[in-house]
């Protein structure tokens, strides 16, 4: 069956959340793929296994947060992308809350 429900009025405030599309294939492995929207919060305290938006030297990027070694990482869902240290460069944009995908014909 079909279920059918509303977006929490809660994720929608735009002072602290947004939507942002989705560029390249890293995140396949988590479904996320090129062209999806994906909400992004900026209220919600990033931890290791979320999904965030994070700029690195000044480029954007969508990849999972995790902790290995004692040291976090931005780290991809797909084949062939670098594992990213984070460093004192890198800012988390926000966390990942949900995903829109527009299907086509």
């Amino acid at each position: 069956s079909v279920r059918s429900s509303t977006w929490p009025k809660s994720q929608l405030r735009a002072d602290w959340a947004y939507l942002m599309r989705v560029e390249g294939w890293s995140m396949t492995g988590a479904g996320i793929n090129d062209g999806d929207l994906v909400a992004v919060s900026r209220a919600k305290q990033a931890i290791a296994g979320d999904v965030v938006v994070a700029v690195m030297h000044g480029d954007r990027t969508l990849k999972r947060l995790k902790k290995l070694d004692g040291r976090f990482w931005l780290v991809p869902e797909a084949e062939g992308y670098p594992h990213l240290e984070v460093d004192e460069y890198t800012e988390i944009w926000g966390v990942v809350v949900g995903l829109v995908r527009r299907y086509r014909r």
